[in-house]
């Protein structure tokens, strides 16, 4: 035999309710008539409360009265065949007249007691259950209202009642005896003392109900029909990823549920736990999904945590003072004190010192339970033996739950690594010896993010979600979004990364989308429902949004976003950028950026600075990183240049060359800025500092491969001129180099320190020898790589190979 119980929305209308039925014949026909427990219809708890309230105000309340009767009367009109419908019409116009009479007396006392308001609210599940009951009989056969006031028994406390054990287990068996062969129909919630008194039982009341039942008729499972597919690994509200769980022990859902889980009720679960009775959560909605099976014992998770719970809002309150090292019986005084005034204490830690005890309570008792401490403790505060205490507001409870945890190491680990690596600071922790929970008390603006990002780290086998900020959307950030959607699926399926662009911005206009901007149509987007572009907008947008595992993509060559790149680390987000200006600057602006990065956990990558896509930089840092030594760096990382000296060589002149690349776009509009070495100057400065260099830009020692009056030219025109009465000295050059067997190549160099450009000529011995096209080249000589150099080659320049640098550097961050 099966217990039951359905939930307010389960009862909240028509559709739901012929689910019900349909639930119901399915459970009769395989066996023996389930006990049917049931809430009041979705609302109508919080509607009799205001009806209450309101005529305790000497306000009206018909209309509310007025609703009540009509939802109940259409669920008649559409479930009950007409010649049942007079009968429950009736006895439902009776119980709504016996409500109106209780309000009215409510209204000339103006005043309402928790005996009254008990009464007041009973009438939902009184109404609810008899309704149900009575279309139930059209098709399941007899059945039997059973008002629960009739057989649980409770003491006087109004609102939160304790139940009677014996006696209530002994009238629920008896009447089930009595009543053989019926589907019983109770009223959750609500019970009586005594005297006959209507009683409610308390948060979560139809739950208990429901295990009260289960218990005193030893039945086979309790099932608890709600409108989700049982307990989530967190609140799917916050947590789009969060998944059902297919079991767990009664300690995980009690756990669970006490930080904030709001599926189940702990005490709901203490009579199935006495007799360890099976308590299912199932969906009302899709009852073919099994839901979630609770039970004494449950089987070995794959993960090391089986969910995570949080409480939104929870104030704390610090005491602290010398007066409470060592003294006996302080936390006795303390915890004794508050659970007389009936204030519940969530969370407990103190230091080791017992200099400090800091307690989370419900922020509307925490005033409250402030003047009760410094009344309790006055003598202690005149004497300044401990301070005045201190209330702390706007902060919640995030708690990993687990039976796994104490057998797993690095649980808590993986767990601040999170919470650190976001910049979500915490305020106090609680572990119990038992190590099923581990707590933290964090910012209430930081819940969001520290779910998510809680989530990610501890079920790896799910999507790790990047949020990304991109500004930019030339060659590289078009590139970069084409890239991004054509290999979507690919990146989830092998690196489990699924990458969310949230905010596009150029110089025109920028957009933001939290649940991530379509990247097949991001233009029409960004040009159809784009606001004005403003970067320090954009940034505090950013900011304001706090997403977890944020990354800022700077696919710009402009100054101005440099500026904002240490905010951007402060607020523990993840910067990405092609842009090669902030760490070819000032020293101490590249140092500030690695360290700034360093310090709050997140990650700064800039591959694309150097040779756009091919691995420079990762591989210099790598053998830095395994202890090598750079003896010397040699490169030709300017792919303009790298073109012009691979095609000057037969008959073709040096400004034919140059006027080439001009108009195959590998130059600037002014192939001088190309040239003059400004941009290879750049890169080289960034590898010698990723060397260990401290080096300024001025220290760099770049030779000018143009005479001077090519340099002094007054516009791109006369520039060109110079170059052809120039010839003479180019053709020299290659002259030179050719009669010796050699060719010309613009080489960078790093050695002992220092840094110098200048142009070269290279025999076929030379690894930069062999150069084609516009690729750049680099050699590491190294104490490992001292006899054959190590070579990365490759396409140092264009759009798709840069933005793929970019790509991996964002991949990055997600690994």
């Amino acid at each position: 035999m099966k217990v039951l119980k359905f939930g307010g929305t389960s009862v909240g209308s028509v559709k739901s309710i012929s689910t019900i039925i349909d639930i119901l014949k399915n459970e009769s026909s395989s066996g023996e008539n389930p006990v049917v427990v049931l809430s009041a219809m979705g609302g109508v708890t919080n509607l009799l409360s205001t009806m209450a309230n309101k005529a305790a105000a000497g306000e009206d309340f018909s209309a509310y009265v007025t609703e009540l009767e009509s939802r109940h009367f259409e669920v008649i009109k559409a479930l009950l065949d007409v010649h049942q419908q007079n009968p429950v019409f009736t006895r439902l116009k009776i119980l709504f007249n016996q409500l109106e009479d209780i309000l009215q007396g409510i209204s000339s006392l103006r005043e309402i007691t928790p005996k009254t308001h008990d009464l007041v609210l009973s009438f939902g599940e009184r109404c609810s259950t008899f309704l149900v009951s009575k279309i139930a009989e059209q098709s399941l056969g007899p059945v039997e209202y059973v008002n629960a006031c009739d057989v649980i028994k409770t003491d006087s406390s109004f609102g939160q009642a304790k139940v009677q054990t014996e006696l209530t287990d002994m009238l629920i068996r008896d009447f089930y005896e009595a009543n053989k062969g019926k589907m019983l129909f109770v009223t959750g919630f609500i019970a009586s003392n005594e005297e006959g008194r209507v009683t409610t039982l308390g948060r979560g009341g139809s739950d208990y109900t429901a295990a009260i039942f289960g218990s005193a008729l030893n039945a086979e499972e309790i099932e608890i029909w709600t409108d989700v597919n049982g307990m989530m690994t967190a609140d799917p509200r916050m947590v789009k990823k969060a998944f059902p769980l297919k079991e767990l022990s009664y300690i995980e859902a009690m756990e669970l549920s006490y930080f904030g889980a709001k599926v189940i009720y702990p005490p709901t679960m203490i009579p199935a736990f006495m007799k360890r009775i099976p308590i299912v959560i199932r969906n009302t909605f899709e009852p073919s999904f099994p839901g979630t099976v609770i039970s004494h014992e449950s089987r070995p998770s794959e993960h090391s945590v089986k969910g995570i719970s949080s409480i939104n809002e929870i104030s704390i309150i610090n005491l602290e003072g010398s007066g409470m090292v060592g003294k006996a019986g302080f936390s006795g005084r303390l915890f004794s004190l508050l659970a007389r005034e009936q204030i519940n204490v969530i969370l407990i830690t103190q230091s080791s010192s017992e200099h400090s005890i800091t307690f989370a309570v419900n922020p509307l008792d925490a005033v409250k339970a402030k003047l009760l401490i410094e009344q309790e403790f006055e003598l202690e505060l005149e004497a300044k033996k401990i301070e005045v205490p201190e209330i702390e507001e706007g902060l919640s409870i995030l708690a990993i739950v687990g039976e796994n945890m104490k057998r797993t190491s690095g649980v808590s680990g993986t767990l601040f690594h999170a919470l650190g690596r976001n910049g979500v600071n915490v305020r106090a922790i609680a572990q119990g010896s038992s190590e099923y929970n581990i707590s933290v008390i964090i910012s209430r603006v930081d819940l969001a993010k520290a779910l998510n990002a809680v989530h990610d780290a501890f079920y790896t086998d799910l999507k790790k979600t990047l949020n990304v900020f991109c500004l930019g959307t030339g060659n590289i950030g078009k590139t970069l979004f084409k890239q991004l959607e054509q290999h979507r699926d690919f990146l989830q399926r092998q690196n489990g990364i699924l990458v969310n662009v949230i905010g596009i911005s150029n110089t025109r206009k920028m957009v933001f989308e939290e649940g991530g901007l379509s990247l097949q149509n991001w233009q029409e987007t960004l040009d159809s429902s784009g606001e004005p572009a403003d970067l320090d907008a954009f940034i505090a947008r950013m900011r304001e949004m706090n997403l977890p595992n944020a990354v800022f993509v700077d696919n710009t060559a402009s100054q101005v976003p440099i500026a904002y790149y240490e905010e951007v680390f402060r607020s523990n987000i993840s910067v990405v950028t092609c842009n090669k200006i902030g760490n070819s600057a000032s020293y101490q602006q590249y140092r500030k950026f690695s360290d700034l990065a360093r310090k709050h956990g997140v990650d700064f990558y800039y591959e694309t600075n150097v040779g756009a896509g091919l691995p420079i930089i990762r591989t210099l840092k790598d053998l830095m990183m395994s202890g090598d030594r750079v003896i010397r760096i040699e490169a030709i990382l300017s792919g303009t240049i790298s073109f012009i000296f691979n095609n000057f060589k037969g008959s073709t002149s040096f400004y034919d060359i140059v006027k080439q690349a001009q108009e195959k776009g590998f130059t600037e509009p002014d192939p001088r800025d190309d040239l003059r070495g400004t941009d290879f100057m750049r890169k080289m400065l960034i590898l010698a500092r990723d060397a260990g260099y401290a080096l300024e830009p001025e220290d760099v020692k770049i030779e000018n491969m143009l005479p001077q009056s090519c340099l002094d030219a007054g516009s791109v025109e006369e520039f060109y001129e110079q170059l052809k009465l120039n010839n003479e000295y180019f053709e020299g050059l290659k002259t030179k180099a050719e009669s010796t067997g050699k060719v010309l190549r613009y080489i960078g160099k790093l050695e002992n320190g220092d840094v110098s450009i200048a142009l070269e000529m290279v025999d076929e011995a030379h690894p930069f020898y062999m150069l084609s096209g516009s690729d750049n080249i680099i050699s590491f000589t190294t104490e490992r790589y001292k006899e054959r150099p190590l070579v990365v080659k490759g396409p140092g320049a264009g759009a798709e190979v840069t933005a793929a640098g970019v790509f991996a550097d964002i991949v990055n961050v997600g690994a």
